[in-house]
């Protein structure tokens, strides 16, 4: 009777951005054949194809590979949809097995055939691979709102910087630098010295229409006063400096409408798959009072 391991065909893929490398080898450890192929679906079939060719009656073909979400997700998903048994290798554990030789070796072929060894001797402990749409989308989504928040804190020093030199009491106007309010009144003023003959009659209703009617007569007042005790800090190509300020909020206001659509596409896939961001409820005055707040910074 054969062993169970004598059932299968094992073949480890060491991934790439454009290549990939298969090695072919049989349960006694016997390297059968290396496959160098390019990652592309067009490319596929013909893998399969050579790795048929050692494949006896009653034998199945086991494919091991390291990042099915990554550089291996479209060929994990050729094999996955063509019904071909495919195992996910831990990449911490196809380096132990790489280091477990005295004489270690570094090339594609020798870690392609590191992780068929690996599928060998971890055959029934290894997960199968499910790659699935939906999660990776949702991954690549939740990564693109991870770089977008870096570019808004990025942003958002520079903006701090500009209106440091051009407002010395800027702090004390808003809570939020990129609030909605804040953004409107830097773009309109951003320059202290912009604000000579505004008056409160003049500045509440801009700040009321930016704000929802949430800020008006205090805030106003508020900032009039501070600019009257930060004095004149108009200075030579004070045009240019103005051009950075707005350049700053024109492109705040671009990673916040990208940040407020990869938000609804975070959502849509997350009630796709039946999962709960947050609880909808009542409106309360709370929540009422939170929402104006955040709409006033």
């Amino acid at each position: 009777m054969r062993h169970r391991k004598e059932q299968f065909i094992y073949v480890g893929v060491d991934l790439h951005k454009r290549t990939h490398t298969a090695v072919v080898i049989n349960c006694w450890n016997e390297k059968l054949e290396v496959i160098e192929f390019e990652n592309k679906p067009s490319a596929f079939p013909a893998v399969v194809s050579k790795v048929k060719k050692h494949v006896q009656e009653g034998m199945t073909i086991v494919f091991g590979l390291e990042d099915v979400g990554g550089y291996g997700r479209s060929l994990a998903v050729y094999l996955v949809e063509n019904h071909f048994l495919v195992k996910e290798v831990n990449a911490a554990l196809s380096n132990w097995k790489r280091k477990s030789y005295a004489m270690t070796e570094k090339h594609d072929s020798w870690d392609a055939e590191n992780i068929a060894k690996l599928l060998l001797d971890e055959l029934d402990r290894l997960p199968n691979a499910h790659p699935q749409d939906d999660y990776w989308i949702l991954k690549q989504l939740v990564m693109r709102r991870y770089s977008l928040r870096d570019t808004l804190v990025m942003l958002k020093n520079q903006l701090h910087t500009q209106l440091s030199y051009n407002y010395p009491s800027y702090s004390k106007f808003f809570s939020e630098v990129d609030g909605r309010t804040a953004l409107a009144f830097w773009h309109e003023y951003p320059s202290l010295y912009l604000l000579e003959g505004v008056t409160l009659e003049d500045l509440t209703p801009f700040l009321r229409k930016n704000s929802n009617n949430v800020c008006s007569t205090k805030k106003a007042t508020l900032i009039l006063e501070g600019v009257q005790s930060d004095g004149n800090t108009k200075r030579n190509g004070q045009d240019h400096r103005d051009f950075l300020v707005r350049s700053h909020v024109n492109q705040i206001r671009d990673v916040h409408r990208e940040m407020s659509d990869v938000e609804n596409h975070i959502r849509e896939i997350m009630q796709k798959l039946d999962f709960k961001l947050n609880s909808k409820g009542p409106t309360t005055k709370t929540t009422r009072m939170t929402c104006a707040a955040t709409c006033c910074k």
